[in-house]
């Protein structure tokens, strides 16, 4: 969460305007027709309190900061300070919400207080200012900040009893949040629905604040500004043809809040317009700023220019693979030749972009509703945290996503508060160097995930055999707890290189990846050691970033042990002379560096596929790793049973 941002001369970069260098040349004309859209959206949503809340697609994250300076703007009116910022993201929690402490001087003393939080703080008050609620990404959104734009969203009256703190009251903050087209599908519907006013952004040049502002109807702004101080927006009458019109725009399979925001955004420009009644043309005049086409009935949306979306993937689990499909992966490996000794197996392909579509680019859907080509599975109960909670990581220690306006001197962006002082230099004309308060830039990270599920799939020891039901318990543990996946796929048919394990990374358990991982057909070659060292890294790695904000880690190792690709052909990329043993060797010293983890978070589970012969191979690796061995394709197929590393003479099988 975040505080107001310092102001002064260096507002220049949110406005466009720097000192001494006048307007941009693209700033020179009048501002575009998106960048008006905007503006009269936002005016919109600070007339009409049930349109308090607007969602931006495909914002550039730049913009983030101008685009809610100005909506702060657009709520002070002329003469006034602007409203305040209030920045929810990853790391917002609920007593940073709701509540905030308070220290005053009383006859006895100093004494702490309770008083409501910056969401709530402004309302039932007037004479304040409320306060912009800006989110960054709402696909990144914590719990906590999601259930409160639920909560206040569009609520008449809001009822927060928390940690001492009793409130009734009408919310009166306006948000501001900005997603991914691609990504809506992964957002909950109710959260979704919460938001009233929807904008494809992606493009958006946004002009100077004044000049924009100085574009609208000379009443908008004052009617605006008249409305937030407590005069209430012009009563106006919805007429009857606009419901019917509101229903052909929007489709008969529409939700209701839909059908409510576009009415009643038709009657927020009426109002603004003089209007003592809506009628059709403003309802159409709505569906063109939300960047619906009026006088059609919608369609499904089409993807913007650029790269084609990838193929859905289905809600539920694809029919597992029999007969036909493990034919065809077996005609495909036999196709394939290996390498003479001495020479690199196969050539490295040229790199791809990180990224949802084909390139790294991802699809960009021109439309309000985006989530209704939801491409993505969605959490079942995306507004429940998981039963067991930990104080969490510390916001300070994230992945580097970002950085923004400091608010205090903690994680400073060096290089980028160097940059941003070094361009004023001249302007300051001072004899050295100087930084001032307004250059200041601090990191923003993205949350930490507090448990992580480390899988490694040797899919040459799978056949025939569906590893899904003896996975689905420990899926499910990571799906409730929301913890990362790591994956490292050893020996499938189609790998980039048969000598090397491939890993990647994911954000939950939902991502399409992993359902397309479980189902890769088997290759040849088994670089078992390879695929554990992988496992390996990332779990030191895991434990190194987020230190003990990490809570649990799971390693689960899919082996039958047969590791017939050594380390050293695997780092070299070139296999020479016979192997024997060496790749089961290998894969053994590789699991020792995992035994060396801190045992009191990582738990490790090796899925016995019950091949003879050398059916003690498990066992043995499960040895080395610390861990316990689970039955998966022999005696106890589908049954998830549990034996200790050495053939049942120990471990912790009452865990499972």
């Amino acid at each position: 969460m975040a505080t107001e941002p310092p102001s002064g001369a260096d507002r220049r970069t949110d406005t466009g305007i720097e000192p001494g260098r006048g307007v941009r040349p693209e700033q020179q004309g009048q501002p575009d027709e998106l960048a008006l859209r905007l503006c009269r959206a936002l005016v919109c949503a600070a007339v009409d309190p049930a349109l308090c809340s607007v969602l931006l697609f495909d914002l550039e994250p730049q913009l983030l900061d101008p685009v809610a300076r100005l909506f702060r703007r657009i709520l002070a009116g002329a003469g006034r300070t602007e409203a305040p910022l209030v920045m929810l993201g990853t790391t917002s929690r609920d007593e940073d919400l709701w509540t905030r402490a308070v220290l005053r001087q009383e006859a006895d003393g100093i004494a702490f207080h309770l008083e409501p939080g910056p969401l709530i703080q402004a309302d039932d008050r007037l004479e304040v200012l409320p306060p912009v609620v800006a989110v960054p990404d709402l696909c990144r959104l914590s719990v906590a900040g999601m259930r409160a734009a639920v909560q206040l969203l569009g609520a008449d009256v809001t009822v927060v009893e928390h940690a001492g703190l009793s409130r009734t009251a009408r919310p009166r903050a306006r948000w501001l949040a900005a997603c991914g087209s691609a990504d809506a599908g992964r957002v909950s519907s109710h959260l979704l629905d919460r938001f009233a006013i929807r904008l494809p952004a992606a493009g958006l040049r946004l002009p100077d604040v004044e000049r924009l502002l100085g574009s609208l109807p000379p009443d908008w702004l004052g009617r605006a500004a008249g409305a937030v101080g407590g005069q209430g927006a012009p009563a106006v009458t919805v007429t009857d043809e606009v419901i019917t019109r509101v229903g052909r725009l929007l489709g008969p399979d529409t939700g209701v809040r839909r059908q409510l925001a576009l009415a009643r955004l038709a009657r927020a420009l009426a109002a603004l317009e003089g209007d003592d009644t809506a009628g059709v043309a403003h309802c159409d005049e709505a569906a063109r700023l939300m960047g619906l086409a009026a006088g059609e009935s919608p369609r499904p949306p089409e993807p913007a220019a650029g790269p084609a979306p990838p193929a859905p993937v289905p809600s539920r689990p694809v029919p597992r693979p029999r007969g036909d499909i493990v034919r065809r992966g077996q005609s495909d490996q036999s196709e394939r030749r290996w390498a003479e000794p001495g020479q690199t197996l196969l050539e490295s392909e040229p790199a791809e972009g990180v990224g949802s579509a084909p390139g790294g680019a991802p699809a960009l859907f021109a439309t309000p509703y985006p989530e209704d080509r939801a491409d993505v599975l969605r959490d079942f109960a995306p507004l429940r945290s998981p039963w067991q909670r930990t104080p969490g990581a510390d916001p300070q220690r994230g992945v580097v996503i970002g950085s923004r306006r400091a608010r205090d001197l903690n994680d400073l962006a060096y290089v980028r508060s160097v940059r941003e002082a070094a361009v004023h230099q001249r302007v300051r004309r001072t004899e050295g160097f100087t930084v001032s308060a307004a250059d200041l830039y601090s990191h923003i990270r993205a949350g930490a995930p507090e448990r992580l599920l480390v899988l490694v799939l040797d899919h040459t020891c799978r056949g025939d055999w569906d590893w899904q039901d003896t996975l689905t318990p420990y899926l499910q543990w990571a799906y409730t707890m929301r913890a990362a996946v790591h994956v490292v796929e050893v020996g499938g048919a189609r790998a980039a290189d048969e000598l090397k394990a491939e890993s990647f990374a994911l954000r939950s358990v939902l991502d399409p990846r992993l359902l397309a991982a479980l189902y890769r057909p088997p290759g040849r070659a088994s670089p078992l050691a390879h695929g554990i060292e992988q496992a390996a890294r990332a779990l030191r790695r895991a434990f190194r970033q987020h230190g003990s904000g990490l809570a649990e880690a799971f390693l689960i190792v899919v082996t039958d042990g047969r590791g017939n690709v050594p380390l050293r052909a695997s780092h070299t990329g070139r296999l020479s002379g016979s192997v024997g043993a060496e790749g089961v060797e290998d894969a053994l010293s590789a699991a020792a560096d995992v035994r060396s983890m801190d045992r009191t978070r990582l738990r490790t589970v090796v899925v016995d596929a019950g091949r003879e012969p050398y059916g003690n191979l498990p066992s043995a690796l499960a040895d080395t790793l610390g861990g316990t061995v689970v039955e998966g394709h022999g005696r106890g197929q589908g049954t998830g049973s549990v034996r200790g590393p050495d053939n049942g003479r120990g471990g912790d099988a009452g865990e499972w």
